[in-house]
């Protein structure tokens, strides 16, 4: 699994490695009944940061750091404890990554319910919540009751992009510690991917320098071509508006890449599950219950597809969340151009591209287009049909 630390993947974000190194200490103090000072460990922690930050890379090094069996270096990354935790299979560490749009009531229920257990090989047990902006308003007042009378050596962990109430409802958020993540520098993603990753360095300064700040993106465009070619795509829609017919052929060219994404990046994964799904119910079988297995298996493969479908869906969603960003990005560029301002480029590989749209458009032009592709990314929010949401935004990126 992993040589280092549990801590090493947590990129550019020393303050917050320290907070968590701490209350690891105050836990392990905790386990042998010392005295621990008032906050310094709490059952439930709300991890925030931007797109990319490591909020659930930091939870679970966090994880790895309570369960860790070595003394000396809590979170060594090299114990079964760890590796485990990191791998996803430890016992006590339960992690809800959400496929769809949302996390359900009835799932969250069932989390809760398992949380109120005690720890069987750990010293904790530990939720960790992914993504818990998509809990459901019922997931939320589940999950609530559980943090505001939490079991004992129980840990939740919360990801979110901020504290805001419309990512985490006021009255969780006041129930956790909460720890902000930055954005990491370009300079430490470019030293990880060169180093942890074997990327040559130019290549990986170039993929830290465009790719936002976002690890797992940056990671991506180093060592995945075609995701390079779908970004470069993106970036020459702005320019290539030149007449309206171009609106239709360039958003449902967009839509179409996101499509095409979201099936390359689930198409082994559903065709596995589906195959152990069949083994587990007994497909091929002979002999008395056969019939009936038959019908089990293929009520179970329809909840399968249906899962995998909503996954696909928010695949989807995510993929063309992320073209609408790198359009922004070209936006904002352009108006940093236009008023002459010193500060770095989102794409400053299309410097030259951004050079001309900024001679050609005026700054007022340029931040329409801007606010249309914020209009757009907040429409699909709204479930609008992502080829309607599209359409309607490219026409304003032609317009001006």
């Amino acid at each position: 699994m992993r040589s280092g630390s549990a801590w090493a993947d947590v990129v550019g974000q020393a303050e917050a490695v320290d907070v968590l190194r701490g209350a690891v200490a105050a836990a392990a103090r905790q386990v042998r009944g010392e005295e621990v000072a008032p906050g310094a460990m709490t059952h439930a922690w709300l991890f925030t940061g931007p797109p990319g930050s490591g909020r659930s890379v930091a939870a679970r090094a966090f994880a790895a750091g309570l369960q860790c069996t070595d003394e000396e270096l809590p979170g060594c990354g090299r114990c079964s404890a760890c590796r485990t935790v990191l791998a996803g299979t430890h016992a006590d560490v339960r992690v809800v990554a959400p496929e769809g749009l949302s996390i359900s009531v009835a799932e969250m229920r069932s989390l809760v319910q398992a949380a109120a257990r005690r720890p069987t090989t750990g010293d904790w047990r530990v939720v960790l919540i992914e993504d818990s902006d998509r809990l459901t308003e019922g997931a939320s007042n589940a999950l609530l009751k559980a943090v505001e009378e939490p079991p004992p050596r129980t840990v939740f962990l919360l990801c979110a992009p901020s504290d805001h109430p419309e990512d985490v409802s006021v009255t969780i958020r006041s129930r956790c510690r909460v720890l902000s993540l930055r954005t990491p520098p370009a300079s430490a993603i470019a030293e990880v991917l060169a180093e942890r990753d074997g990327v040559e360095p130019q290549r990986a300064e170039w993929a830290a320098s465009v790719c936002g700040g976002h690890i797992g993106r940056a990671r991506r465009l180093a060592t995945d071509e075609q995701a390079r070619e779908r970004r470069e795509s993106v970036l020459r829609i702005p320019l290539g508006l030149r007449r309206f017919a171009d609106v239709f052929t360039a958003a449902q060219g967009l839509v179409k890449l996101a499509e095409t994404e979201a099936v390359t990046a689930n198409e082994e994964r559903n065709e596995s599950e589906k195959e152990e799904l069949k083994t587990a119910m007994g497909a091929g079988g002979t002999g008395k219950g056969t019939a009936s297995a038959t019908r089990g298996a293929n009520a179970a493969l329809k909840e399968l597809e249906k899962r995998q479908k909503s996954r696909a869906t928010r695949s989807q969603r995510d993929s063309l969340d992320l073209a609408l960003v790198d359009l922004a990005g070209f936006y904002r560029d352009v108006l940093v151009v236009r008023s002459g301002a010193r500060t770095e480029l989102n794409h400053p590989d299309f410097g030259s591209t951004v050079a001309k749209a900024a001679e050609e458009w005026t700054a007022e032009s340029a931040l329409r287009r801007l606010e249309a592709v914020l209009d757009c990314r907040e429409a699909l929010n709204r479930n609008v049909k992502p080829i309607i949401a599209v359409e309607a935004m490219v026409a304003t990126l032609h317009g001006g």
